[in-house]
């Protein structure tokens, strides 16, 4: 049945309800917030170094090999930093996925199923704790809202790998690709390089984020559509500050010249950082939760139901 039309009134005083968003503030304030996130690539992309340059601040030591005689990781590893940053009052706890070994063997062949898997447990540990009888007020959220998906600049195209991977993630994770080392890529390479990679997301039927969902307007539907016609965003990412007239800023010194991190004419990493922290930050968390997860949950549950249901059955 159709839910009745309510009429909208407006009240004849002033009641002070339109308070309950400085009091919901108030309360996220207190709590704080949480933002996990997932970096994968090939070693030596500068995976590392682009989240500490986003976040402005040292979060993660490169997981690369240092040495000529280290020996090479044979199998996909998961490792996790946490930090809590604060900015103008707000905490923010940020877990970061690091994933070194990916994509570095000669055979390559379901290096991903680590990833994945890991992704899918934090999804599982996050339903168990939801199942429990006596569950947690605020139960730890560990799954992971943003995948961070760090593509070579050959200025050719995807390799195979890159596809069979983007695509298997994308089905788990709100994947976001990124260009590495852009600055190795004439702005002309760049530009062919991005729009090869969108069609070929296309005709393998890649779903990236982000996703619109009828909850959108108008604005934000515009916004993604925005965002969409940029990805895969190209960016340099850089911690060391190198003076451009007679200003210190982020970037890279090179035979040619300085590369500004911030500088848009440079590279897309400011519209990467502007999309990950200032505008989809929220909505990174909440498709996961109402999303990914969700899918992964009806999915246990169904699962869950027929197996109680064959034994009651077969009795």
């Amino acid at each position: 049945m159709a839910a009745a039309q309510v009429e909208e009134i407006r009240a004849a005083s002033y009641v002070g309800f339109d308070s309950i968003t400085r009091q919901i503030e108030y309360k996220l304030l207190k709590r704080g917030f949480q933002f996990n996130v997932i970096v994968v690539g090939q070693t030596g992309l500068g995976k590392s170094t682009l989240i500490n340059t986003i976040f402005a601040s040292h979060l993660i030591d490169s997981q690369g090999r240092l040495q000529a005689d280290e020996p090479v990781r044979q199998t996909t590893e998961i490792q996790t930093v946490s930090h809590v940053i604060t900015e103008n009052g707000v905490r923010l706890r940020l877990n970061i996925v690091d994933t070194p070994g990916y994509g570095d063997q000669i055979n390559n062949e379901n290096c991903w199923d680590p990833i994945v898997k890991y992704i899918k447990d934090q999804h599982s540990a996050y339903l168990r704790k939801e199942l429990t009888a006596m569950r947690d007020r605020y139960i730890q959220d560990t799954r992971i809202h943003c995948c961070l998906f760090f593509i070579n600049p050959t200025g050719h195209s995807l390799r195979p790998i890159d596809v069979i991977v983007m695509k298997k993630l994308s089905e788990v994770v709100n994947v976001v690709p990124v260009i590495a080392k852009a600055d190795s890529l004439t702005l002309e390479e760049r530009d062919a390089f991005k729009q090869k990679i969108r069609e070929e997301l296309v005709y393998h039927n890649i779903r990236l984020y982000p996703i619109d969902t009828d909850e959108n307007d108008e604005e934000e539907i515009q916004l993604n559509e925005r965002i969409r016609s940029m990805i895969p965003f190209a960016v340099v990412g850089s911690e060391r500050n190198v003076i451009i007239d007679g200003k210190p800023v982020r970037g890279r010194k090179n035979r040619w010249g300085v590369i500004n991190v911030e500088d848009e004419k440079h590279c897309e990493f400011v519209y990467l950082r502007n999309f990950l922290t200032r505008t989809h930050l929220q909505d990174l968390i909440e498709t996961t939760a109402q999303i990914h997860y969700e899918a992964f949950r009806s999915k246990q549950l169904l699962a869950l139901k027929d197996a109680s249901a064959r034994p009651a059955q077969s009795s």
